[in-house]
Formats: C-alpha cells, structure tokens, sequence
C-alpha cells in the first residue's frame, strides 16, 4: 500500500509518499481500504516538532487519525458481518490515516449512508463531533447575536449553520478572500484593521477557535451576560483573558474541549455518531477542500498557510 510518512520533524516537505507492506488487522479490528483521510491542524503541529494535547510520535510515522473507506478484511473475533460496509473511524491516539489502509477497532466504526460521502463522514467523525460538542455545551438561541471566528474552517462552517438554525442572529468572520464563501447575516474580515467596528452592535455569544489579538478582540464585543466559548488558537496563544474581564463586563467563559466535551452524554464516540447523522439528515452540509492523498504536502502547507476552506481531506485518486 501506499502511505504519507514523516521521517523527520519539519516543513510540509517532510511528507513522502512511501510503499508500504499491506495491513494485517489483528483481534477485534478491522482493515479499512480508506477513500478519504482527514487532516488536522493539530496534525500540523505534531509534523513539526511541536508537542501539545498529544505527545510526539516515534519516527517515521504516517499521520492521520481520521479514516473513511470500506471494510475489506477483519481480524479474529470480529464481526464477519463488516468486509464489504462503507465506514467512517477515528483511531483515536494512534495515528495512520494518511494511507491506502487503515486498522482500526470494530468498537470504533460507524457506517456511513450511500448517499453521504466519504470526505464528508471524515468531516463528520471528527470536525463535527467538535462542532456538535461545542453547541451542546453552548447553544445558541434565537434571542442571541453570536459571533463565530473562522468561520471558513471546517468546525466554524458547521458552528455558522448551528447558530442559523436555532434562530440566531449570526455574524461569520474569516480572512482575506475566504469570506467570500460564507452564508450570514453579516460577514467581517477580521484581517482589516478595525474590523470590529463593522460588527452591528454587541455580540451575546462568541464561538472562538482563532484566540490572539483576534480572539481578544471579540471578547471586547461581547454585551454583558454574553458568553465566550473557546476551542482551539489558530493565532498561536489562546485568547487573554483574566478573572477582572468576568467581573468587570458580567461574562461567562469557558473552554470547550477535554473533560467538559467527554462528560456531555454519550461521550464524545456519542457526539461523533450524532454528528454523522446530522449529516446523513441533510442538517449539516460540511464545508470540504481535497487533496489526492500524494499531494499531502499542498494540503498542510494550505492549512497552515490559511488558504484551505473547510475541512481539509486527502482522498484516494
């Protein structure tokens, strides 16, 4: 088979393209020929070097955590049931997604509809179980004006038409030409020098995943009793925020991700399979950029370069 590795920490062009020995699924596991392999920035990070949520690999490695294909072989003491379904997996700490093949868990599958798509259930098993976590520990209501950054990434997409569907009035900010493809009622482009003072009043609720100056910024906006949810820091460092802003402007904040996403019922393999099903419901309509798998070094080098639109896949030619 053939696989994206990493033999040293580095550029994007550290990423080849190499021809590996087959799998071999080993006891309740089962061999996944992948369609579609989704790429995480936190994917980008690792490639170079820096450790963060999850420790550093052992070199070469070939990254990934997110597989959609179709089962073609089953280790011992699986269902015999599964060679031949469509199927989405995230492999959860062991990366090998960035390959022809994929092993992962039969405890770890979820079948995948006909008429979804193999990138979109990759959207879906990962992006998306993020995106679900986040409104379900703070949703939106018809009564709120939220403010979501990057919005044209894949989990800011999917935050956008979350907060449009519960009734919310929904300003979507992204940068330079990226906020062309973006559907609310206001859009800014938080790259343009007083960008804020576009914003038509105050915000009540701020999804934030960009952090920095940015993400600071929005803090600013929020109208007292509004709420700041944080995610992720795009811009490098999360958003400054101490104990006298809570108090001073009456707001509430929080981080969304870990512990707090993992005791929402159901878990997040729970909010994984809601995830898939919303999209299988036509509710959720992922925003998607692909890549053939050998262009894996354009798809990182986009995600980092902020020049990719939703989530980023790299799929089989």
């Amino acid at each position: 088979m053939h696989a994206i590795r990493l033999h040293a920490f580095g550029p994007p062009e550290h990423l080849v393209l190499d021809e590996l020995p087959d799998l071999t699924p080993g006891p309740g596991e089962v061999r996944i020929a992948v369609e579609a392999s989704g790429v995480h920035l936190l994917d980008t990070s690792l490639r170079r070097g820096e450790a963060g949520p999850l420790p550093l690999p052992e070199l070469p490695t070939v990254p990934g955590r997110e597989v959609a294909g179709v089962v073609d072989a089953v280790g011992p003491g699986t269902d015999r049931a599964w060679p031949g379904k469509r199927v989405v997996a995230h492999l959860g700490q062991v990366p090998g997604g960035y390959a022809e093949q994929a092993v992962a868990a039969e405890a770890a599958l979820l079948e995948v509809a006909d008429h979804v798509s193999f990138p979109d259930a990759v959207a879906a098993v990962g992006t998306g179980r993020t995106a679900l976590g986040v409104v379900t520990l703070e949703p939106p209501g018809p009564d709120d004006v939220v403010l979501v950054l990057s919005a044209a990434g894949g989990l800011g997409w999917l935050l956008v038409q979350s907060a449009r569907a519960a009734g919310a009035r929904v300003v979507a900010a992204a940068s330079g030409s990226r906020t062309q493809v973006l559907v609310a009622d206001q859009v800014v482009d938080y790259a343009e020098p007083g960008w804020a003072e576009q914003v038509d009043g105050g915000v009540t609720l701020v999804y934030d995943g960009v952090g920095g100056a940015v993400g600071r910024t929005a803090l600013e906006l929020l109208r007292p009793g509004g709420r700041l949810v944080m995610f992720g820091f795009s811009a490098g460092a999360p958003t400054a925020l101490t104990t006298e802003d809570l108090v001073a402007r009456g707001i509430s904040a929080g981080w969304s991700l870990g512990p707090r996403m993992a005791a929402v019922p159901g878990g997040v393999p729970g909010l994984a399979r809601r995830a898939l099903a919303k999209v299988a419901a036509g509710e959720w309509r992922p925003l998607v950029s692909t890549y053939p798998l050998d262009r894996a070094v354009r798809a990182h080098a986009d995600l980092e370069g902020r020049r990719a639109l939703g989530k980023v896949v790299l799929v089989r030619r």
